[in-house]
């Protein structure tokens, strides 16, 4: 059904990237602070959403992968955090019999993507407060309301059940967080950054160390 897609007209070959390359000299030796390099600079040349990442889990002991598409909300010196329903949804399970996940950046204006992989851990009720204090109404008493990735009977079943939440608080403008909802943390034993190069050649150094209790960080060029 599809064959080679990503050509001009009958020609088949690959788009090229040429946009940019990356040496050794280019990184400094903190990984999260290259990240926030990155990051800013991605912002700054208008790239949509760079915040938007891919998480993916895996399921013990079956193995089963699932992946889905996330915002980072926050980065500090241990790791980047993402939020989420943590007592239905299919990552919650995931992460619950295996602490392991990977998180994919991809920012197409600039053909760089990052990959981070390592262990997680839940925040607490405390610190997820702080930033779903930050979320408009609507998506506050949303989390209350969804059991996210349970089956629905319809719409109005999700509707009903935001009614029922706005009911319970009405001229409450302080909503506390949910203790099956807020933040979790990826803890990192490798980041890689990858500038896109022609012929698939491109640019990969890769941080990582063994344990993530270490400070210093191994930088290594890997092949395309």
């Amino acid at each position: 059904m599809i064959f080679a897609p990503g050509g001009t007209d009958a020609n088949f070959q690959a788009q090229q990237y040429t946009k940019g390359s990356l040496e050794i000299s280019d990184l400094v030796d903190d990984p999260f602070q290259q990240f926030h390099i990155w990051f800013n600079h991605a912002r700054s040349q208008n790239v949509h959403q760079p915040e938007t990442v891919t998480f993916s889990t895996a399921e013990l002991p079956s193995g089963r992968v699932s992946a889905r598409m996330v915002y980072l909300k926050e980065l500090d010196d241990r790791g980047f955090v993402i939020y989420s329903n943590w007592a239905t949804s299919r990552k919650a399970a995931d992460v619950a019999s295996n602490p392991h996940a990977a998180l994919t950046f991809w920012w197409h204006e600039l053909e760089r993507q990052v990959r981070v992989e390592g262990e997680v851990e839940r925040l607490t009720s405390e610190q997820s407060q702080i930033y779903y204090d930050t979320r408009i109404r609507g998506s506050r008493l949303g989390a209350w309301a969804s059991e996210q990735s349970k089956e629905l009977r319809s719409r109005e079943e999700l509707e009903r059940r935001v009614r029922d939440v706005e009911e319970r608080f009405e001229g409450q403008e302080k909503v506390p967080v949910p203790d099956f909802w807020g933040g979790l943390r990826v803890l990192p034993k490798t980041i890689e950054f990858w500038q896109g190069r022609e012929s698939r050649l491109h640019d990969r150094f890769c941080y990582t160390k063994d344990d993530i209790s270490q400070s210093e960080w191994k930088i290594r060029r890997l092949s395309p």
